[in-house]
């Protein structure tokens, strides 16, 4: 592959890259919700869920559940995301390694 095709993969690298930051920052921001939400469903007796756009009485037990479980799916979500963003900056520096070498060699 010559280094200009190299430079384009890099910029779509760093282009994945930024779209998965992007991703795992809002997956985060959900998780942190629920968490708070959690926290905030085991200080009081009476619990809604919101439903459309209506709020609804709501088990607090099946609400807890349903809550962790959307805990878990997000963590998932995230610790995938940590590791295809891992993947792609290990692909961009071993294709930046490359290019840096060949326009060494080119001078």
């Amino acid at each position: 592959m010559n280094t200009d095709k190299k430079l384009k993969e890099l910029q779509l690298l760093e282009q994945n890259s930024q779209q998965y930051v992007m991703q795992k920052q809002q997956f985060q921001a959900q998780f942190i919700e629920i968490e708070s939400a959690i926290n905030e469903l085991k200080k009081t007796d009476t619990s809604y869920k919101i439903v459309g756009n209506i709020m609804v009485k709501a088990d607090k037990k099946d609400l807890e559940k349903d809550l962790k479980e959307k805990l878990k799916m997000f963590d998932i979500r995230i610790k995938s995301l940590e590791k295809q963003e891992e993947k792609i900056k290990d692909k961009a520096k071993e294709l930046q390694k490359e290019v840096l070498s060949e326009m060494k060699n080119d001078k």
